[in-house]
């Protein structure tokens, strides 16, 4: 098992992602239309492994290669947020180690929530503050929605912009359920094994089409873009 607490180097230089193997180009989106915080449901690998007559975890193993590929390489920084206590302690320091290795990485950061659920975060978000409350540190007059959110697992965490679950199910399962109020939200009907880059730049086309208007009225006259090819 590799040591958590060693110090670990910034990663010496950035290489940009291989070319998908089709040749296919990332869509042109104006910079000001791109979502800075992008949430994703990993969802179908049982049903991707059912398929094929595979074990459950055969799905998991596929699910995991579409999203891991020398990330440290590529400048991303790696968290992850949820309750440590329930998960084992080889779990934690693997997430732990990747931590420390890419903390120096600044080109994207990649958070990973394991054994979390957003009542949970919510809960315990509530708890500490009526602690703080109890112990003198804090006037309940002074409880603000900014307040709060310094409660939160990463209190630096953005708003999600785009809210993106694959599979074709269509509901939060109890994710981010603060950070995505306004979120945009996607459902792509492909299971997650067979996920790729195509499907996160089809979901952040279809995430520039729409008008953000945060309750206001005017229809967007853009039409949604295309499904990707297969």
């Amino acid at each position: 098992m590799r040591d958590p607490e060693i110090a670990w180097p910034r990663a010496a230089g950035v290489r940009p992602p291989d070319p998908h193997p089709s040749g296919v180009k990332p869509p042109d989106i104006p910079a000001e239309l791109v979502p800075r915080h992008v949430a994703l449901v990993m969802d179908g690998d049982g049903r991707w492994a059912k398929k094929r007559g595979l074990p459950r975890t055969e799905g998991h193993k596929e699910g995991e290669s579409s999203l891991l590929d020398l990330l440290n390489d590529m400048g991303v920084r790696i968290r992850w947020a949820g309750r440590r206590p329930r998960l084992w302690r080889s779990v934690i320091s693997e997430l732990e180690y990747a931590e420390g290795l890419s903390a120096g990485n600044t080109v994207l950061t990649l958070q990973f929530c394991v054994n979390y659920g957003g009542r949970a975060e919510i809960t315990d978000a509530a708890a500490a503050i009526a602690a703080d409350v109890a112990a003198g540190r804090l006037r309940p007059d002074k409880i603000t929605e900014k307040v709060f959110a310094r409660y939160l697992d990463e209190p630096g965490m953005p708003d999600v912009d785009l809210f993106v679950r694959s599979s074709g199910e269509q509901r939060l399962s109890n994710f981010l359920l603060w950070q995505s109020a306004y979120a945009e939200l996607v459902f792509l009907d492909t299971l997650w094994p067979d996920f790729d880059r195509r499907h996160l730049w089809h979901a952040c086309e279809i995430y520039a089409s729409r008008d953000r208007r945060y309750g206001g009225a005017e229809p967007n006259p853009i039409p949604p873009p295309a499904d990707p090819a297969p």
